[in-house]
């Protein structure tokens, strides 16, 4: 079986899996996730073994994962209905195959420079706010205490964050710049949890803040990794965060 014909069958089959979940009981459900989200590795693995070295079975291995889990709890928040089924089943599916075409990328990309790097790596970067969303959305809606949004929030956002960094460096081994940064970047998105936990907003809204100042972050160190952090870029990056930030505080319920 060639690669691509390894991509669609991890593609239908882990979209199968999804599907199937929603049909378990409730009370294990959770567990069925957690489940379905180790089989997304192992499934990925196979897609990509023949490319994957080192680090990758790590690094481009994570989002497969995150990105099957985030989908998973998100579900349990949709109306339970078998169009919506359906629907988020298949959306999923193609989000897998275009997630395994871009760690595919990322993978044969880190021997040699190809041209397709770019518009992986938009990709990746967009399947990663989108994960980190669902994530967010989910955790927020749990309504738990201050301090266990930050800790889950910290433990969603590092293994997402520094997943992405290392796409853009591509390097055989984690680097320290690398953790560094994902360190700083998911503490700073943990304490943004925090803040939000005491400010009266809706899940939504707050899931959305959080995945915006995710997506300036992201964005700002991307540029700088590259060298191409210029301040016009800079700028962009730093008003979305504005506008997004006053959009929140206007459409918050303020007792």
């Amino acid at each position: 079986m060639n690669k691509r014909k390894r991509f669609i069958a991890t593609s239908i089959i882990l979209s199968l899996g999804l599907f199937a979940v929603q049909l378990v009981k409730l009370e294990v459900r959770y567990q069925a996730i957690a489940v379905l989200s180790v089989l997304a590795y192992f499934f990925s693995a196979w897609a990509l073994y023949k490319d994957l070295n080192g680090i990758e079975w790590l690094t481009v291995l994570i989002l497969p994962v995150f990105y099957t889990a985030a989908s998973g709890f998100f579900y349990f928040l949709l109306p339970e209905r078998w169009l919506t089924r359906l629907l988020i089943a298949s959306l999923y599916g193609f989000g897998v195959y275009a997630l395994l075409l871009t760690e595919n990328i990322y993978s044969v990309a880190a021997i040699r420079t190809i041209q397709l790097l770019r518009a992986a790596q938009t990709v990746g970067f967009l399947l990663t706010l989108m994960t980190a969303f669902f994530l967010f959305d989910t955790i927020f809606s749990l309504r738990l205490q201050f301090w266990l949004n930050f800790i889950l929030i910290f433990l969603a956002g590092f293994p997402l964050i520094l997943q992405s960094f290392w796409s853009v460096e591509l390097e055989e081994k984690i680097n320290a710049k690398v953790f560094l940064y994902t360190l700083f970047i998911s503490l700073i998105l943990a304490e943004t949890a925090l803040f939000l936990s005491f400010w009266p907003v809706t899940v939504a809204a707050g899931s959305l803040f959080l995945t915006t100042s995710l997506y300036v972050l992201l964005g700002v160190c991307h540029e700088h990794f590259k060298e191409r952090l210029f301040k016009k870029t800079l700028k962009e990056y730093l008003w979305v965060g504005v506008i997004v930030f006053l959009v929140t505080f206007l459409i918050t319920a303020w007792g």
